[in-house]
C-alpha cells in the first residue's frame, strides 16, 4: 500500500509530502493520523530547525475526504477530536514553510494557512469551498485568512467559492512568491536552510513573538468559528455530490 506522507531529512530540514495524488492528497482517515504524528514528530526532534510542507502533484490538498466524509458522517470529523493535522501545523514551534505546488482548497487552504508563510507555483490555485460543499470551516478559515489577504477579500473567497490563480495570491499577499514549477521545491528548500541557520534558541522565539503579537484576536475568532461549526450539522449523504459538482465547476482551472 502506498504511503500517504512522506517524510524526507535533508540536515536539519524536514519535507512533508501529502502523497495521495489520485485523490488530490484529500484527508483520508489515514493521512490524518500520519500528518498530524509528522507535524508533532517534527517538532520534538531537536534535529529539525525548519519544516516544508508540501504536495504530491497535481495537488497540494484538496481539504477533507467527502468521499470518507460522506461513507462515516460524524466518525470521519471525530477523527479531528484526537489528530487535528490542520490546526496542528500552526501550533508548531518549528518553523513551516508551505510549498503550494497545485490545487488548495477549503481545508487545504487551512493547513496552508497555519504555515509561517507560504510560496507558490505558477500553477497553483487557491478556494475556500467550505460553502459550495456543505460544511462550515473549522480549521481557522475564518480567523486566519482575513490577517492575510484582508475582510474583503477573504469574505469573498469564501461567500463565492471562487478561484484564485497564483498571480492574484500574490498580490492579495496570500502567498510571499512565485515560483516556475519546477522551482518551487528547491527553492523551498533553500529557504529553509537559510532558517535553519538560524540559532534555534533565537529562532523559536522569534516566531513565538508573531504568534503571540495578534494571539488574543486569533483566540478570539477561532473560538467563533468552533462555536457556530460545532452547531451546525452536515448533511454527510450530500457531501460527495456536491465535491462532485464544485469539480466540475472548477475543472478547468485545475
Amino acid at each position: 500500500m502506498t504511503e500517504p506522507l512522506l517524510i524526507e531529512t535533508d540536515g536539519h530540514v524536514r519535507v512533508l509530502t501529502l502523497h495521495r495524488p489520485e485523490a488530490r492528497n484529500a484527508l483520508s482517515g489515514e493521512l490524518i493520523r500520519a500528518l498530524h504524528a509528522a507535524l508533532v514528530a517534527a517538532d520534538e526532534d531537536d534535529g529539525v530547525r525548519a519544516v516544508v510542507l508540501t504536495g504530491s502533484d497535481p495537488a497540494f490538498c484538496a481539504g477533507v475526504d467527502l468521499k470518507e466524509a460522506a461513507r462515516d458522517g460524524a466518525a470521519y470529523f471525530a477523527q479531528y477530536d484526537d489528530a487535528n493535522c490542520i490546526a496542528q501545523v500552526a501550533l508548531l514551534r518549528t518553523p513551516v514553510i508551505g510549498a503550494v505546488n497545485g490545487a488548495t482548497f477549503t481545508g487545504g487552504l487551512e493547513i496552508a494557512l497555519g504555515c509561517d508563510f507560504l510560496l507558490a507555483s505558477e500553477r497553483a490555485v487557491f478556494a475556500d469551498t467550505h460553502a459550495r460543499v456543505g460544511v462550515l470551516p473549522g480549521g481557522g478559515m475564518t480567523a486566519r485568512l482575513p490577517h492575510l489577504v484582508g475582510s474583503a477579500n477573504a469574505r469573498r473567497m469564501s461567500l463565492t467559492g471562487e478561484v484564485v490563480d497564483a498571480a492574484r495570491a500574490l498580490r492579495m499577499g496570500l502567498v510571499s512568491e512565485v515560483v516556475p514549477h519546477g522551482q518551487l521545491l528547491p527553492r523551498a528548500r533553500e529557504l529553509a536552510r537559510s532558517i535553519a541557520e538560524v540559532d534555534p534558541a533565537v529562532l523559536q522565539p522569534v516566531k513565538q513573538m508573531y504568534v503571540q503579537a495578534w494571539d488574543a484576536t486569533l483566540g478570539e475568532s477561532l473560538a467563533v468559528e468552533a462555536q457556530i461549526a460545532g452547531a451546525h450539522r452536515p448533511a454527510y449523504d450530500e457531501l460527495d455530490r456536491r465535491r462532485r459538482e464544485v469539480l466540475a465547476r472548477n475543472r478547468s482551472q485545475l
